[in-house]
């Protein structure tokens, strides 16, 4: 199936979308406990609860009645859960445990990391000196390739269930993400991210499938107020009315996206994967990625990595080049900042034995498992697996970006972004529609 055609497809069948990304289907829902207010500096809050107070912008998060919160401030929004549902395909991709993995071709596997030349920018630098926050469903602190990126005393929970800042369940969603940033290569025996040598905050957002948006604006402050330099959100919620709330929705991100960008933190956010053109829709927004200050993320990825797609019974070549624009990808000249890698698939491919998998990005992810022998899943079992989605092109991009930090400490968030624009190239064969200013280059970027 080619390209055109086959982002047509999806374009009509949205269940099929749905299987293969995460954050391919959205579903918000306003709460009625929980509430966005704006401050001011001034806002009497003592009759509310305060969750989160948004330290360094004029808002805060709270629980209690809404006559309650009327009383004390003219201008709120409930906040949001946005459910963000697992993509059918990444969970039928094999993983391997850790402790399985010893001599599996994890280099052979990462064509994200090979193709961005991920190794000649280690020669310069491996992201000493710098500091990320992923922001997403948690990372698992026990993966042997991540147990030394992780800062744990910094890393934090910021849902109300009660738990620490490790995932919930087997949502590995974070776990993988956090993998292609920084994983370490577990001693020899793993996988790669692009800087492995960077401090690496978890701020775990998703409490099972869902996410509080005002948890998720606390999280941006946060990142801020740690000194992150590089702060990744594989997250998103699409279609958000532009009108009503929306209004509201979109200025207190902005409001926390900007200070952030001032405090020099950089915020790389997945473009979304409904297929969707966001500079044509005018009726609709995509947050967080259509904040201010956010650079916006879009998909690439091969078809045929070490599989005979084209079927010419030749495993070396690829009948689409890892810079290819992904199939589910969103995509907008002026709504995507760059392109990087994300997974790619052959949807006819899949069922058929082949290791279509292959297209999709490699790297850290854990399974959950019985080892009690009740028939209850119960251990978190360290991993590594495949998924696709502009869920894994942002981290890239955010790995790149703390690696240009490293070379330039004095770089501020938009002189880190402005060398990666800079360095990048919209593939001749391509439209700038999906690329922004580029296709990711990390070497000319340093």
């Amino acid at each position: 199936m080619s390209e055109t055609s086959r982002r047509t497809f999806l374009q009509i069948s949205g269940t099929v979308l749905g299987g293969i990304a995460v954050g391919s289907q959205v579903t918000a829902a306003a709460r009625t406990d929980r509430f966005i207010v704006s401050t001011g500096g001034r806002a009497d809050l003592s009759d509310l609860e305060v969750v989160h107070e948004l330290d360094g912008v004029s808002y805060a998060v709270v629980t209690g009645d809404e006559k309650d919160v009327k009383k004390s401030v003219s201008n709120y929004a409930p906040d949001l859960e946005v459910e963000l549902n697992e993509p059918d395909v990444n969970s039928e991709v094999p993983t391997f445990d850790a402790s399985d993995y010893e001599g599996q071709p994890g280099d052979f596997l990462q064509w994200d990391k090979a193709d961005l030349n991920v190794p000649e920018a280690h020669e310069t630098t491996e992201g000493e000196g710098t500091r990320v926050a992923v922001i997403d469903s948690g990372v698992l602190e026990t993966h042997p390739d991540l147990a030394g990126p992780l800062n744990l005393d910094l890393s934090r929970n910021f849902t109300d269930d009660g738990g620490d800042h490790n995932p919930v369940g087997g949502d590995d969603h974070g776990t993988h993400v956090a993998g292609i940033v920084a994983a370490d290569n577990g001693g020899g025996a793993g996988v790669n991210g692009t800087a492995p040598k960077t401090d690496l905050v978890d701020c775990r957002v998703f409490s099972g499938p869902t996410a509080s948006f005002a948890d998720i604006l606390a999280a941006v402050v946060y990142s801020a107020n740690v000194d992150a330099d590089v702060a990744n959100l594989s997250l998103g919620a699409y279609p958000i009315p532009r009108q009503g709330n929306g209004t509201f929705y979109g200025k207190v991100l902005n409001s926390a996206m900007t200070y952030a960008n001032k405090e020099g933190t950089l915020l790389v956010i997945a473009a979304g994967n409904d297929s969707a053109d966001l500079q044509k829709d005018k009726n609709f927004i995509s947050l967080p990625n259509e904040g201010a200050q956010g650079l916006s993320v879009a998909a690439t990825g091969p078809i045929g990595y070490g599989w005979d797609a084209d079927g010419d019974d030749e495993v070396t070549d690829l009948e689409s080049p890892p810079a290819s624009p992904a199939f589910y990808t969103n995509y907008g000249t002026n709504d995507i900042v760059l392109g990087a890698p994300g997974g790619n698939a052959d949807l006819e491919a899949i069922g058929t034995g082949v290791p279509w998998f292959n297209d999709l990005v490699f790297n850290t992810v854990f399974t959950y498992e019985d080892t009690d022998g009740d028939g209850e899943p119960d251990t978190q079992v360290p991993g590594y697996g495949w998924k696709a989605g502009t869920s894994m092109a942002a981290p890239n991009v955010a790995g790149a970006a703390a690696l240009v930090k490293s070379a330039n400490p004095d770089y501020n968030a938009n002189q880190i972004e402005s060398a990666l624009k800079r360095a990048a190239d919209v593939p001749d064969e391509y439209d700038k529609e999906f690329y922004g200013g580029g296709y990711l280059n990390i070497v000319d970027a340093l």
